[in-house]
C-alpha cells in the first residue's frame, strides 16, 4: 500500500509559517502628480485611460479578454467524474461506501454534477447508482455515462438519476476497431437514445469520443443534428490527450456557432494539456468541464479537479469562492488518496506541501513584504498555510529576522546578519531544523546582550553553540 499523505513525514521542521499584513494584491497608493488647480479638467469627467493611475479600475490581467465575447471563464460548471472517470484508474476499487463519502464530500465542496459508472456495467454498478440518487444531495445533480444503446438507456432511467451522458466513438479509428459502425447508423442511433431519455424528462449529453482525431465534417453534422432534436449539452472528448489549448480553442469556438445548447468537454492528460485545454474551451464558449479528484482515471487520467480550481481562480477569484467551498479541497483529496492507496504529490495544484512553501532568500523577502511577489494564489482562501523555509544554506536575512521577531529576540540588522551567516554555514554541513535555527537565535542573542561576544566573532558564537546544542550521534 503506498503511503497516504498525512503519513509522509513532511520536513516542515526548518519551515515557519508567517502572516502578513501586506494586501495579496498591492493597489495604487493614491499619491498623484496631477494638477490640482481650478484649469485643470475635473478626474472625474475624463475617459478611464486618461483618468490619475489611483483613479483607475484595477483589471485582472489574468481574466477574459474583451474580444473573447463568448467567454465563459466566469460562467461555468464541474461535472465531477471521480466516481466514474476515477473508477477507471488502475488503483481505483470503490465499494458503497465508500463512493457514498465521495459523493458527499464533492456535493458538500459544491460541484454542480456527480457522474456515476454505467449501471450496464455490473449490478453492483446499477445498485449503487440507485442508493447515490436517493442519498438527498443538497446540490449535485447525478448523472451517469452509457453507451450510445438503448439497452443502456434504459437501464439508467431506471436508477433515478437527474441525467443521462451518452458517448459513442467517431474517430475512424473507434468506428473501425471499436463498434464497427458508420456515421450513418451513429447518427440514427444517437436521436433514438435522446428522444427516449427526453421523454423521461431528464438531462440528456451526447458526446462523440475522440472528438479530436474525428473528421470536421462528421463532427459538426451530428451535433448539429442531436441539436436540433433538442438536448442540454454536447461533449466534445479528447479521449487519447492529444489536443493541444489552440486545437481546442478552435474546435470550440467553430462547435459554438452550429449548437444552440450547452457544450461538455472532456480531457485526458496523456501529453500534459488537460488543465489548459479546459481553460481554452471556457475560454471559446464551453460551459461544462469534466473532472476528477487528483485527476485519477484511465491511463494518466483527466483534468484534476483542484488544477481546474486553481486555474480558474486566477481567472475570476470572487466567482469561484461564490461557488465553491474551496477549503474541503484537501479534505477531498485525502479521502480520494486514501481509497486508492496513493499519495498526494508534494507538487500537487493548492494542496501538494510545496505548493506555498518559498524558499530562496530573495523570495522570503519579498513574500514578507507583499506575498502576492511570488504567489498568484491565497493559500487562506483554501485553508492552507504560507511558510519561510530559513533552515538552509539559501536562506537570507530577512527570513531570519522574521523568525527572530516571532521569538521576541531584540536583535539589531547586523546582529541578524551575522547570526544568518553561522546558520548557513552549518547549513552546508546538514539543513537545520527550526528548532535549530530557534537554538542558534536564541544562544547569539543571549551572548551578545550578556557581552559574552560581539559582532563578527564567529568562533567564539561557534564555542557557545558546541557547548550548549546537541550534537549529532
Amino acid at each position: 500500500m503506498c503511503p497516504h499523505v498525512d503519513d509522509i513525514p513532511l520536513d516542515k521542521s526548518n519551515a515557519v509559517a508567517i502572516e502578513t499584513d501586506s494586501p495579496h494584491i498591492p493597489m495604487p497608493n493614491g499619491n498623484s502628480n496631477v494638477e490640482t488647480s481650478s484649469s485643470s479638467k475635473d478626474a472625474s469627467t475624463l475617459p478611464p485611460a486618461a483618468k490619475p493611475v489611483h483613479q483607475q479600475q484595477k483589471k485582472n490581467a489574468y481574466g477574459p479578454r474583451y474580444s473573447d465575447f463568448l467567454s465563459n471563464t466566469s460562467n461555468w460548471s464541474i461535472i465531477e467524474s471521480t466516481l466514474r472517470e476515477g473508477e477507471q484508474f488502475a488503483n481505483a476499487f470503490f465499494n458503497l461506501e465508500t463512493k457514498m463519502k465521495i459523493a458527499k464530500a464533492l456535493d458538500d465542496f459544491g460541484v454542480e454534477y456527480i457522474e456515476l459508472t454505467s449501471p450496464a456495467a455490473s449490478p453492483e454498478s446499477f445498485e449503487d447508482c440507485k442508493a447515490i440518487c436517493n442519498m438527498g444531495l443538497k446540490k449535485a445533480k447525478i448523472l451517469t455515462h452509457i453507451r450510445c444503446h438503448m439497452d443502456d438507456a434504459r437501464l439508467a432511467v431506471e436508477t433515478g438519476v437527474d441525467g443521462v451522458d451518452v458517448v459513442i466513438g467517431t474517430s475512424s479509428f473507434l468506428r473501425e476497431h471499436s463498434h464497427g459502425k458508420d456515421m450513418t447508423w451513429i447518427t440514427k442511433q444517437a436521436i433514438e437514445v435522446i428522444e427516449f431519455v427526453k421523454s423521461k424528462g431528464i438531462e440528456i449529453r451526447f458526446s462523440s469520443e475522440d472528438s479530436f482525431r474525428s473528421e470536421l465534417v462528421d463532427l459538426l453534422s451530428i451535433y448539429r443534428t442531436v441539436d436540433k432534436v433538442g438536448l442540454n449539452r454536447v461533449g466534445v472528448a479528447d479521449t487519447v490527450g492529444c489536443a493541444d489549448p489552440r486545437q481546442v480553442y478552435d474546435l470550440v469556438r467553430t462547435l459554438r456557432g452550429v449548437v444552440s445548447c450547452d457544450i461538455e468537454c472532456h480531457f485526458h492528460n496523456d501529453t500534459g494539456c488537460a488543465i489548459a485545454n479546459a481553460y481554452a474551451a471556457l475560454e471559446a464558449g464551453a460551459t461544462h468541464i469534466d473532472t476528477s479528484v487528483l485527476g485519477i482515471g484511465e491511463r494518466n487520467g483527466i483534468t484534476p479537479l483542484g488544477g481546474l480550481i486553481a486555474r480558474m481562480m486566477v481567472a475570476d477569484p470572487e466567482y469561484v469562492k461564490s461557488k465553491y467551498n474551496l477549503p474541503m479541497l484537501r479534505e477531498i483529496e485525502n479521502l480520494v488518496a486514501e481509497a486508492v492507496e496513493i499519495s498526494v504529490p508534494f507538487n500537487n495544484y493548492i494542496t501538494g506541501f510545496c505548493a506555498f512553501t518559498h524558499k530562496a532568500g530573495i523570495h522570503a523577502k519579498a513574500i514578507l513584504a507583499n506575498p502576492a511577489t511570488y504567489e498568484i494564489l491565497k493559500p487562506e482562501d483554501f485553508g492552507m498555510s504560507r511558510y519561510v523555509s530559513i533552515g538552509h544554506r539559501l536562506t537570507g536575512w530577512n527570513a531570519v529576522k522574521s523568525r527572530a521577531e516571532q521569538l521576541k529576540l531584540e536583535m539589531t540588522d547586523e546582529q541578524v546578519k551575522d547570526a544568518t551567516a553561522k546558520i548557513k554555514e552549518l547549513a552546508d554541513t546538514r539543513t537545520q531544523s527550526m528548532d535549530d535555527v530557534d537554538r542558534i537565535l536564541r544562544i547569539y542573542h543571549t551572548a551578545v546582550t550578556s557581552g559574552q561576544m560581539k559582532v563578527g566573532e564567529q568562533e567564539v558564537l561557534q564555542e557557545l553553540l558546541d557547548k550548549h546544542m546537541p550534537q549529532d550521534k
